[in-house]
């Protein structure tokens, strides 16, 4: 990839460390709570560009969910979506690298999690699309389509994400007990404030695909502001250098970044790039 190097700083607690990558969460983050992008933001992402920075959306959407927000993308053309499942190259449209579950995991990972949780309807996502158990929409009235079946006849592909909702329940909760029965098949995490877990292949989260993407451009976390909200973003806020927890994140969220800013729906990520540029 051809990406200048430029050498803002930003401040941190140990020292100012030259910044090249912002790394971005969409939803509750860089996206207003309508699902918009503002116009400030865009501004915003545009001038990190212009100023040599890389601008990585880093997020838990699937492919499927981001044709409004591939214009944002940057000159890079890079998104990494599905928790780190996929990387995928915008202008042709196909994947740069895809890190699924197997088929023997899926099932495996089904079958204690349905032991623990008896409740629990499964979704798989795939490059194709989402198939499901034909409940487990619930009440949900979006317009997309979904392949339906049996648990059985869902799991015989390996997926990018296996998604696990319960009609009711702690989200908390639900984590707890699901990392205590599949965490060790698992990364269990979840990006809603309904219990709604989102579990990837062992050791695929944001973190390790970002660490990866970051490494072919020659940087390494030091030159990485992350920004997130919610659990799912927990991992890339602990390895980047620099990160920020909206207004509105989880408390864990907020416990563990570097940093704070107001919340999506006041422009936080774009205040902290007009800040950085600034500065």
């Amino acid at each position: 990839m051809n990406e200048r190097c430029h050498t803002l700083r930003v401040s941190r607690p140990d020292g100012p460390a030259a910044v090249r990558v912002i790394a971005t969460d969409l939803d509750g983050t860089l996206l207003r709570s309508d699902g918009t992008i503002s116009e400030r933001t865009v501004d915003a992402l545009i001038a990190a560009e212009e100023a040599g920075l890389t601008v990585v959306f880093v997020t838990g959407r699937p492919v499927r969910w981001m044709a409004d927000l591939f214009a944002h993308v940057g000159t890079h053309g890079t998104a990494i979506l599905s928790n780190g499942a996929l990387v995928w190259d915008v202008a042709q449209a196909q994947p740069i690298a895809e890190r699924p579950i197997s088929v023997e995991t899926l099932v495996e990972a089904c079958g204690l999690l349905r032991a623990a949780v008896p409740d629990l309807l499964f979704g798989f996502e795939r490059l194709e699309g989402l198939s499901i158990e034909g409940s487990f929409l619930g009440k949900f009235t979006g317009t997309f389509s979904a392949r339906e079946g049996t648990l059985e006849e869902i799991s015989d592909a390996p997926a990018l994400k296996l998604l696990a909702r319960q009609q009711d329940g702690d989200p908390d909760a639900l984590k707890r007990t699901a990392r205590a029965a599949a965490g060790h098949l698992l990364e269990i995490t979840g990006s809603t404030k309904s219990p709604l877990l989102e579990m990837s292949a062992l050791g695929v989260t944001k973190a390790t695909t970002l660490d990866e993407w970051c490494r072919g451009l020659g940087c390494t976390a030091e030159n990485v502001v992350a920004f997130g909200d919610m659990p799912n973003d927990l991992d890339m806020l602990g390895w980047a250098g620099t990160s920020y927890a909206m207004a509105n994140a989880h408390p864990s969220v907020i416990a563990v970044a570097t940093h704070q800013t107001v919340s999506n729906d006041d422009d936080g990520v774009a205040q902290v790039i007009e800040d950085l540029l600034q500065g």
